[in-house]
């Protein structure tokens, strides 16, 4: 069994110097991994594993997390490093459940000993150096260790725990409450030590505490379900997503758009494979504050059919956001019309240009330019019969009118410039 390797490594005087002379300076990708940990303090942790899924074959990922990532958990090394460590280990199998991580043992040992520590330190008033530590722990424990991703090891090692969210403080839901006090407390001395087991506050949230988290507590039950609802969309991003599956994401968008669990480079692959999902969900990420990132992934995603199919949906979309020009409100088809629409058709003019180079240099063999052609100039044409184009004007349509010149001999190129030509005054 995982755990019998696991366990012995769990004692907390356990430091394996062993695993030393097998990840020398000699190895070159554990050597590239201790690099990794060595920068990524002020990179956010999700950003940090997929670093180390880039880096590490995946046949190599449990042996190396196993012999250079999970000795930084009880190392005695700098507080963000050891979270890194507990997040990664944690990561790597997402989105399954927590309780069937193979490091799952060793992560509850840490919590378990490391609020010890910190609650006997509380006791004598002081404050525990891994009150962070074990906060991060508890989220991962919880099943909320994706609200850490967004964060860098610097910012959450950094950051003042609030009273409330103190190590002695935090439970796990399989723990003994007050009422089922353990007869034996390994860190109890001669006088009398905060009582580690009192049952928290009802009224504090599991993810609480640190800036930019701010949600309510979670059952087990809706903990399932955003783990679901994640696998779904990490699964979006490679395939088409099944109806049923499509009505079990749906009503969980909102819960993954609220944190920043769903980045612009998730968009692309998304946009490809699952149009309609990408719809709702860049209507949720549009809604947001920060917004650039996204807009960008639109200005340059390829001229495709599930391409146009979403920014026909976007150009008609009413659902009000703030206007970042004036500060007041507007729509996202104004927004997409404004800041996206005009980029978007030249992006994909060059890149039907470039699949032309390429097809006459004999590089690819396939259809790509005459059908990309075709799709942009029936695209063009709904957006002016739609009237989202204003075809009197000759700086909305210059651009478009000398790519269909160009390409003239195929047909939709040759009536949309027809269009173009005769509404040009």
């Amino acid at each position: 069994m995982l755990t019998d390797v696991i366990k012995p490594m769990q004692t907390p005087n356990f430091y394996p110097h062993s695993l030393a002379v097998k990840t020398g300076a000699n190895d070159p990708l554990r050597t590239s991994v201790a690099h990794l940990f060595s920068r990524a303090q002020n990179l956010p942790c999700s950003t940090a594993v997929q670093s180390y899924v880039q880096l590490v074959p995946a046949t190599l990922r449990f042996s190396l997390a196993l012999e250079v990532v999970f000795p930084l958990l009880d190392a005695p090394v700098d507080l963000s490093r050891r979270i890194l460590a507990a997040y990664m280990l944690c990561a790597l199998y997402a989105p399954h459940p927590i309780t069937i991580n193979p490091f799952h043992s060793a992560l509850v040992n840490t919590f378990v000993r490391e609020r010890g520590h910190a609650a006997k330190i509380a006791a004598d008033g002081g404050t525990g150096p891994s009150e962070q530590l074990v906060w991060v722990l508890w989220k991962i424990l919880k099943g909320d260790g994706s609200d850490i991703g967004p964060f860098s090891p610097g910012h959450l090692a950094q950051s003042p725990v609030p009273p409330q969210l103190r190590a002695a403080n935090l439970f796990l839901p399989d723990e003994p409450t007050q009422h089922e006090k353990p007869k034996f407390d390994p860190f109890a001395d001669d006088k009398p030590t905060l009582d580690v087991y009192t049952t928290p506050p009802a009224s504090i949230s599991s993810t609480s505490g640190l800036p930019g988290i701010h949600r309510g507590t979670r059952t087990d039950e809706e903990t399932e379900r955003l783990s679901q609802g994640m696998a779904l969309f990490l699964a979006a991003r490679d395939r088409v997503l099944t109806l049923s599956e499509q009505r079990i994401l749906g009503p969980l968008i909102p819960q993954l758009t609220s944190t920043p669990l769903i980045t612009s480079h998730d968009l692309r692959p998304l946009i490809a494979h699952n149009p309609t999902l990408a719809h709702p969900i860049l209507t949720a990420l549009l809604a947001q504050p920060l917004i650039d990132t996204y807009l960008d992934v639109l200005r340059h995603v390829p001229p495709t059919l599930p391409t146009f199919d979403l920014l026909g949906r976007l150009l008609r979309d009413t659902t009000a956001v703030i206007d970042r020009t004036t500060g007041g409100r507007t729509t996202i088809a104004d927004l997409i019309r404004s800041e996206v629409l005009g980029w978007f058709l030249h992006e994909s003019m060059l890149w039907l240009d470039k699949a032309q180079e390429e097809e006459q240099a004999g590089v690819i063999s396939d259809d790509r330019f005459a059908k990309g052609v075709q799709n942009l100039c029936r695209f063009y044409n709904s957006l002016v019969k739609l009237s989202i184009v204003d075809t009197t004007s000759d700086a909305d349509t210059a651009e478009m009118k000398h790519f269909t010149l160009r390409n003239a001999r195929i047909e939709e190129a040759n009536a949309l410039y027809r269009v173009l030509a005769m509404n040009t005054y």
